[in-house]
């Protein structure tokens, strides 16, 4: 009787959960997410007295019709409600993100709002607005003494001095051609000669002329030179702190590049629009020319580049395969050795590669892009680190600038690796990443050549290179304190799919952890560094915000572990709608599948529960993420929440769900970042595959029930899954693919495949187009047609090829009015009911 009665409990409690989830169906999912899920806070930062955090919010819910977020602030020291801020307030506050910029006294900080700029004393509470003009005023620093400011306005920099508020320009570009003196041809010169020579009125008047010029030149303030650019654009101005030499960056726009234009025939004016667009990849590039503008001497200066080591290299899949294997590498990259001998002797190791490569000195320089200038304070003033890199990203040189020599840059480190540098903190094009000064001679940086992400210090006088973190888990923020004693690091040591935020000494050794919630955390420090203000979520909770206060006693941590010093968390804010919480949302099991070469790769998984109302039906979904370098099996709030909600209704259905971050993911380190180099649907369509298997082999799916669907970069796998691999896939959704990546852009494309005229072996194999032949399953393909993204054209090209192939098992469903990422609810409730369908038809 006993066992009857324990039965019914558990009967009667499995009900009463199952019951915590009402029917979902497309329309309510896929419904403007403000009135159904809620807005999560966002763009979050703190007031400068450190009592204040503003975030952007919308907690109107469904009865109200607020179009966008609103500016919201919680004071500390009161009963901690958020309040809406006025717009008398907000016209004052720094935005969320700007660079904030203390002077190093911490008393007065500057920023740029509205395209001009503004100076709040701290002590005060008082804002001075320091410009007020049509014209943008933007990039703002104070100077060396930190008397003035100095900021940039169309392209030419100023100091404004903060004392007598006076302008001085320091910079005068001019776009035109510098003017030839001697232009004039012989005749001219010859007439203009025997002129001056035959008439005294005209040589008195010429000399008295000149005499009135000199002399009103000597009277007049200084101005700056001209410095003529020849059409070239002016970038990353930036004054050295001893106010000796500005630094800048020349820019020559591509000749050739031909722009691709999307047809909008939705616009309002009732004709078709063309929506100008992005080039494609292999088009000719901008480049950048360092130079440096010497104020006391008034020259200008081109800094010499080609000394670079390595500058010549080709990569290595355009090298014979002897001589590619000459360098030491790690996962494929070169770390080149900082002090300057060891930096010779890399330019010399260099040189005798590329002499062997290109059998003779004739190899040209390769294209480059300049950061702006990381200037030292106080008596090392007179340097700056700077990063160089590669247009084509293999590699990336952090150098030193010297402003008593300035037009010889001195390597203090070298990246390289063979498919394209990046990661974490890294940078791209022309940033720098994380990049700055811990004293008058050292550096920090973050570099991959160990395989992950990490963060380094450097002795720019002595060469000396010390990591500071280390491990199979990346640094992916870094912030420095206002004391320059400590690091505050966000990192995924935990778990790769968790964030926590720790604590650091500037020498390195042991973290201590702040953050204790699974998920991700991410965390504001106060400007006083006594609070940490913090976006949280787990996998099935929306982002809010929570707090996190120091104690005024506390104990040491240890490394990895919680530091008993913080008070918290308290939760600031709740966000979600009271309909949205009534459905029991499943938290996915994070999880690892064996690769077939033996590599793990971490899944979410969404299955029935044993005792659920529908049972596991034997049907499964693989679900892939766009972008490619992008996580999505964490424990935290998807970014694809609404494809989540999709996925709940699909297990209420009985279908096992699947998502994994296959090859090329973020997270996961150098080699899994760079898995795809020269393959996409290589090692990333394999993975699913892998994946596919195992829930053949573990989960009791039948072999012959499993779909496959994604957006973007998603929708090219579901298209290489479905062309490629056809008795794995059954039906496939493909959302805005990428058909033919020699239609994509160059920034992304470039990076993995190289250029198509160079590497076409790559392109052939990784463009679904050229395998449409292959589909078997049933295939749906829904794009917006005014993508600016992946342009409409790859879904058209594609169209055609499977009517020239006299396929007849696909679809093509156009959108209108949508971009990349759909915005209508109508779109969404279409596309997903389609996918539905699919599934429930084909599976």
């Amino acid at each position: 009787m006993r066992h009857v009665f324990l039965s019914l409990t558990f009967l009667v409690t499995s009900l009463s959960a199952f019951a915590q989830r009402p029917a979902l169906t497309i329309e309510t999912i896929m419904q403007d997410p403000k009135k159904w899920v809620g807005t999560a806070p966002s763009g979050v930062f703190w007031g400068d007295d450190s009592r204040t955090i503003y975030f952007n919010w919308n907690p109107t819910g469904a009865g109200e019709k607020a179009l966008g977020d609103s500016l919201y602030k919680i004071d500390l020291t009161g009963n901690r409600t958020p309040v809406k801020v006025t717009i008398a307030e907000r016209r004052l506050l720094p935005t969320s993100e700007e660079k904030v910029l203390y002077n190093r006294a911490r008393t007065f900080r500057l920023y740029e709002k509205y395209g001009d700029l503004y100076l709040l004393d701290r002590r005060a509470g008082r804002v001075r607005t320091l410009t007020n003009t049509v014209e943008r005023e933007s990039n703002p620093a104070f100077s060396g003494d930190e008397t003035a400011v100095i900021y940039t306005r169309a392209s030419n920099l100023y100091r404004l001095d903060l004392a007598t508020g006076m302008t001085d320009q320091l910079t005068n570009f001019d776009p035109a051609k510098k003017p030839d003196a001697t232009k004039a041809n012989d005749q001219e010169s010859w007439l203009r000669k025997d002129q001056l020579a035959l008439f005294d009125v005209l040589r008195l008047r010429k000399a008295k002329r000149e005499q009135g010029e000199r002399s009103t030149k000597s009277e007049a303030p200084r101005r700056p030179k001209t410095i003529y650019t020849d059409g070239r654009t002016v970038t990353n101005a930036s004054l050295s702190p001893d106010g000796r030499v500005v630094t800048y960056a020349l820019m020559k726009a591509p000749t050739g590049a031909k722009t691709t234009i999307v047809p909008n025939y939705m616009a309002e004016s009732g004709f078709t629009e063309d929506l100008p667009a992005r080039t494609k990849v292999g088009a000719p590039l901008a480049a950048m020319e360092l130079m440096v503008y010497d104020i006391a001497r008034d020259t200008a200066l081109s800094v010499s580049l080609a000394n670079l080591p390595g500058i010549t290299d080709k990569p290595d899949f355009l090298m014979p395969a002897a001589v590619t294997s000459g360098s030491a590498t790690v996962a494929g990259q070169v770390s080149v050795a900082t002090s300057e001998k060891a930096a010779g002797a890399a330019a010399t190791k260099d040189t005798t590669r590329q002499s062997s490569a290109k059998k003779g000195p004739t190899a040209a320089n390769r294209a480059v892009f300049v950061s702006v200038p990381v200037w030292a304070e106080g008596a090392a003033a007179q340097y700056a680190v700077l990063v160089v890199r590669a247009v084509d990203n293999k590699d990336r040189w952090i150098m030193l600038l010297d402003t008593e020599k300035p037009t010889v840059l001195k390597l203090l480190d070298r990246q390289r690796d063979e498919a394209w540098v990046g990661g974490p903190g890294i940078g791209g094009g022309g940033g720098a990443g994380t990049l700055g000064w811990l004293d008058a001679q050292t550096i920090y940086f973050q570099s991959e050549v160990d395989g992950y992400s990490h963060l380094y210090s450097l002795n720019v006088l002595t060469g000396e290179k010390k990591q500071l973190t280390k491990g199979k888990f990346e640094v992916q923020q870094v912030t420095l304190s206002a004391d320059k004693k400590t690091f505050y690091l966000t990192t995924n040591e935990v778990h790769p799919g968790e964030q926590h935020l720790y604590r650091m000494a500037i020498t390195g050794g042991d973290r201590v952890r702040l953050t204790t919630m699974t998920g991700a955390n991410e965390a504001i420090l106060s400007p006083d560094e006594t609070q940490i203000a913090f976006r949280y979520s787990a996998s099935n909770k929306p982002w809010e915000l929570f707090l996190m206060e120091e104690r005024k006693k506390g104990g040491k941590g240890k490394k990895s572990q919680v530091d008993s010093a913080w008070m918290g968390p308290i939760q600031l804010t709740t966000s979600t709608t009271e309909a949205f919480r009534a459905y029991a949302w499943r938290e996915p099991q994070v999880l690892t599948i064996p690769a077939r070469d033996g590599e793990p790769i971490y899944a979410r998984l969404y299955k029935p529960a044993p005792d659920a109302p529908v049972k596991a039906t034997g049907k499964a979904v693989i679900f892939v993420h766009g972008a490619g370098y992008l996580q999505n099996a964490h424990k935290w709030w998807s970014q694809y929440y609404r494809e989540y909600m999709f996925h709940n209704l699909l297990v209420d259905k009985g279908y096992t769900v699947l998502d994994i971050d296959y090859r090329a993911s973020a997270g996961y380190g150098r080699n899994w970042r760079t898995g795809i180099y020269r393959f996409m649907g290589g090692k990333d369509l394999t993975d699913h595959v892998d994946a596919a298997n195992w829930l053949v082999k573990t989960q009791g799916i039948d072999a012959n029930r499993i779909g496959i669907y994604g957006g973007s970069y998603g929708g090219f796998i579901t298209l290489m899954a479905m062309f490629t691999t056809p008795d794995v896939f059954k039906a496939g959704a493909a959302l805005r693919p990428v058909t033919d990546w020699a239609a994509y852009n160059h920034g992304y494309t470039s990076n993995i495949l190289n250029e198509p005229y160079a590497d076409t072996l790559a392109y052939r194999r990784s463009s679904p187009i050229y395998h449409a032949a292959g589909l078997k399953g049933h295939l749906l393909i829904c794009h917006g047609m005014v993508d600016v993204n992946v342009h409409f054209q790859d879904a058209v090209r594609l169209t055609q090829r499977l009517i020239e192939l006299k396929k007849e098992n696909w679809e093509l469903a156009p959108y209108p009015v949508e971009d990349h990422g759909f915005v209508e609810p109508t779109s969404w409730m279409d596309e997903y009911k389609r996918i539905l369908k699919l599934f429930e038809e084909r599976l």
